[in-house]
Parts: structure tokens; sequence; C-alpha cells
């Protein structure tokens, strides 16, 4: 099992910073949908970087314990990227839209202040929320059972596993999940209706062809992240087994990373091209 997590955490790092180092590196891919790219994948190392190396030392030291100090820093920074990466997702519809609902006026709308706002706003919105909701877990009291039926600290099973009254923490971890998660998922599907629309309307069959090419790796992460969110947040509290639990939040948390830079190469020609221009340039 350290093996594993052992290599999933290499193949996680390294598949998303050879992402952001063939766009950095290819002047073609210096383009909006890429910039939130780059970002997404700074994200998803620092997403592996949260769980993984607690997981790595309870598995060498035989132990399944974690510090209060290291579960609240779960809490906080797990809480955090997974704020942001909504709303990038959502940022990235958004400028899947405006390229093809709006061609003519996609580079006066989407320009790169427009992208560094949109990445700083959802830095910003994520900071504010995890700041809230982990002192607001800091607060809570735990008189008896200390044990946490996961791989890692969220905020759900801490507030469980309080004595005391919890309604503040629930109240504010409900509205985070809705304007963040429900949020950012409804305006997603909007935005694919719209462009669904518009590509249905396009003439030329190649053309159509083109325009989903350029959703299709963005819609695959869209499933792939929030089909495991919402099947690990709509599973009753009581009676559900801890082991789907489990395997559902390694999906969320360990998964996602993983697979997001396979899906941006395998899907994608203009990554597919960078790449091999990039192994190209090594090798000789």
């Amino acid at each position: 099992m350290f093996l594993v997590f052992f290599m999933v955490l290499l193949m996680t790092v390294f598949g998303n910073a050879l992402i952001i180092v063939t766009i950095k590196g290819d002047v073609r891919l210096h383009t909006p949908m890429y910039f939130f790219l780059v970002n997404l994948s700074f994200l998803e190392i620092c997403y592996i970087s949260i769980t993984i190396p607690n997981i790595l030392s309870s598995l060498a030291m035989q132990t399944a314990m974690i510090s209060y100090a290291g579960c609240m820093s779960q809490v906080y920074f797990f809480t955090l990227c997974a704020t942001v990466e909504c709303v990038l997702l959502a940022a990235m519809a958004f400028d899947r839209y405006v390229a093809i609902c709006q061609p003519l006026h996609y580079r006066i709308i989407i320009t790169g202040r427009a992208c560094l706002c949109l990445v700083s706003c959802a830095w910003v919105c994520a900071v504010l929320s995890s700041s809230i909701n982990t002192f607001l877990t800091l607060r809570l009291l735990y008189c008896g059972a200390n044990g946490v039926s996961g791989l890692y600290c969220e905020i759900q099973p801490l507030i469980r596993l309080s004595c005391i009254d919890t309604w503040l923490n629930d109240l504010c971890d409900t509205l985070a999940a809705a304007v963040f998660g429900v949020g950012c998922v409804v305006f997603i599907i909007i935005s694919y209706i719209f462009i669904l629309m518009a590509i249905v309307k396009i003439p030329h069959q190649s053309r159509r062809g083109k325009a989903f090419s350029t959703c299709a790796s963005h819609v695959t992460v869209v499933i792939l992240y929030y089909g495991t969110l919402i099947f690990m947040y709509l599973l009753p509290r009581e009676g559900s087994s801890p082991q789907l639990n489990m395997v559902t939040s390694m999906i969320y948390s360990m998964g996602t990373p993983l697979l997001n830079p396979i899906i941006y190469s395998l899907r994608n020609e203009q990554v597919k091209c960078a790449l091999q221009k990039t192994f190209t340039w090594n090798s000789s």
C-alpha cells in the first residue's frame, strides 16, 4: 500500500508538473484556456500534497493517528483547494462559453487581466471560506470518540464527532457547499447548455467537431470531479459503508488530480503536439 500511494503521488506531481512546463514552454499555448489549465494543474499538485504524505507516514510508522494540529491543517488546506477547484472549473466553462457563443468578442471579454482577476477571485474566496469554516471547526469540543473514518481530515466528519451544538458549523458548511459547490456546477451546466445550442447551429460538421473537441477535456474533468463529489455528499450519514466512503473520497481527492493531466494530454491535440515537441527537444 505504501508503494501504491507513493506511485500515485509521484505520477500526479510529475504529470501535472509536465503539463505546466509544456504550456509555459510553448508560445502557442499562451492563451486564456491554458492559463486556467496551468492553475488547475498547480492546484492538483497542492491537492495531492495535502493528503498522501500523511498517509505514507502512517503506513511507514504503522499507525493511523494524526495530531490535532495536523488534522486542522488538512481541514484548512483541503477546503481551500476544493473551493478553488470549483471556481476554476466554472471560470473554464465561462471561457469556453465566450469562445464558442461569442467568438468575435472573445479577445475583448477574456483578456489577460480578466483571467488574472478570475483566478485571484477563486483564491480569495477560497481563503475566506476555508478560514471561516476551519475557525468554527477549531472551537468544537470532543468528549469521547476521536476516530475519523477516512484517509484524511474533513470538516463534516469532525462536526459529527463533536459533543456540542454544531448548528453554526452546519450552517456555514452548507452555505459554502451551496455557493461554491451547487452554484458553480449550476453555472457550468447552464454554460454548456448555451454552448451545445451554439454548436448545433454550426453548419459545417468539421467545425462542430472542432468546437466539441475544445470542450471535451473540461467536460470530462467536470464529470469526474463533481460526480464523485456529489456521490460522496449525497450518501446518507447513517448506515453508509465506511469502505464505500473511503473509496469515494480516494477517487475525489487522489484519482481526479492523477487523471487530470492524462485527460488533457489524451483528449487535446494542441497539448499532445506540445508534449511531443517537448520530449523531442529534450531527447535531441
